[in-house]
């Protein structure tokens, strides 16, 4: 028997990016006050006007009515550590001290796999309770923290990405592997999980100074022959990090040329944060197809600077948006947004609303290579949906009264909303996540 419902709303989506003025491009916003997404087996059947589509629904369909909420597509998540959750509001350090006096000790725990059960399964409880529906996720380098968290969200029905951290040097013994055993760890994570169901795996050693030349070398390898595959690291996050990977690579000119060294700048590949780069750089990463994740909140927190995101468009260079937690010190997409506003406030840049949900959603998706099934509502797509109650505070609600347009309703929801904002979030078709409401 098809599982068909409809809900009922009003409904945002993106076509196409809709540029940087405070208008959006012609055609690039799908908008209806009373709209109808028509899900059928965890698809999209279509979406109209209800009105439109009213006549010709069978006469039984389950109607979910959200003519006082805002549908948008699942927001997704392009560069998160899952495995920080419970480190996250740690005192403030930067980077290189923050790994060392809290990353790495947490990290070491997740060999246990009850530990890492636990972690994953609330961590994905927090991805759709903010709205989250799609992250691409780092875990430890245990390969247990990896087939728990893939478990957890295959029994949600949910389209993430993850992968095995691969560090062979300059870390804790407890957490390093080898280029041969993370080779080979890697390998059969693979074969388990990728392309099973809604997952996928993406290649994640963490930075260059945690891999020796061998691994770099081995991870190259990989994705040269599985070019379906996702690879994320890190880059150019931290002044003190940078001059670090110059000691342990003098023979490479700058940062990114390590990873370019070993075939791993790709168009399926995401370097988090790129916040110190050089337009060279910007225009390297841009003609092979690479995105960069930004993490305002994290940088923020972790005092690593300002992502010039301008400079980075004008480069051609694919923009992604992420939390990065436990760095970062929100996993919800609109305090991501609120953070990315700011930042871009203080060069000069600020993030318009439309550019902001548009990064959270299609702009994600496609930097992700993944808009063929999520990032916005079209026949034939995957049913992710994030459920917005402009009331969902008393704050929020005296604002959007006062909202004359949608453009100015969604910059409130932008700056004033936050986890208590998602009133509903369906993944596969499914409702997983219903805000409490008593």
């Amino acid at each position: 028997m098809n599982n068909h419902r409809i809900l009922r709303g009003p409904l945002v989506s993106f076509l196409n990016d809709p540029g940087e003025g405070d208008t959006p491009a012609p055609g690039s916003v799908l908008h209806h006050d009373d709209g109808a997404i028509w899900i059928e087996n965890g698809k999209i059947r279509a979406v109209a006007d209800y009105r439109e589509i009213a006549s010709i629904l069978p006469a039984d369909i389950e109607v979910v009515d959200y003519s006082d909420k805002l549908m948008m597509p699942g927001f997704i998540d392009s560069h998160v550590h899952y495995v920080q959750l419970d480190i996250m509001a740690s005192y403030g350090r930067q980077l290189l001290d923050w790994l060392n006096d809290y990353t790495f000790p947490e990290e070491c725990r997740f060999a246990e796999r009850s530990h890492a059960e636990n972690v994953a399964e609330a961590f994905l409880d927090e991805q759709l309770r903010v709205g989250t529906t799609t992250a691409q996720v780092f875990c430890t380098s245990h390969p247990v923290s990896v087939d728990t968290f893939f478990a957890a969200a295959k029994r949600r029905g949910l389209r993430m990405l993850a992968g095995k951290v691969m560090m062979d040097r300059n870390a804790p013994d407890a957490l390093t592997d080898t280029a041969e055993s993370g080779l080979r760890d890697t390998q059969r994570l693979i074969s388990d999980w990728h392309g099973k169901d809604r997952l996928g795996y993406t290649l994640t050693p963490r930075f260059a100074p945690t891999s020796t030349p061998a691994q770099l070398d081995a991870t190259g390898g990989i994705l040269r022959n599985a070019p379906d595959l996702h690879l994320q690291t890190h880059l150019s996050e931290n002044q003190g990090e940078i001059d670090w990977v110059a000691e342990l690579f003098p023979d490479c000119t700058d940062y990114l040329e390590v990873y370019e060294r070993y075939d791993l700048v790709g168009p399926r590949s995401t370097f988090a944060h790129g916040i110190h780069l050089t337009q060279p750089m910007r225009n390297r990463l841009a003609a092979a197809g690479a995105n960069i994740a930004f993490c305002p909140t994290s940088n923020l927190f972790l005092g690593s600077g300002l992502f010039d995101r301008l400079a980075c468009r004008d480069a051609g260079l694919n923009i992604s948006i992420a939390s990065d937690v436990g760095g970062g010190t929100d996993l919800s997409g609109l305090a991501t947004l609120k953070a990315a506003y700011q930042v871009g406030q203080l060069l000069g840049q600020p993030l318009t609303a439309w550019q902001g949900f548009y990064r959270l959603t299609l702009g994600n998706a496609r930097a992700l290579h993944l808009d063929s099934r999520i990032g916005s509502f079209r026949e034939g797509g995957e049913a992710d949906i994030a459920v917005l109650d402009p009331h969902a505070t008393p704050l929020l609600s005296r604002r959007s009264e006062r909202t004359r347009n949608l453009t100015e309703q969604l910059f409130a929801l932008m700056m004033l909303g936050d986890d208590r904002t998602i009133y509903a979030t369906w993944a596969n078709g499914e409702c997983l996540h219903q805000r409490d409401i008593a």
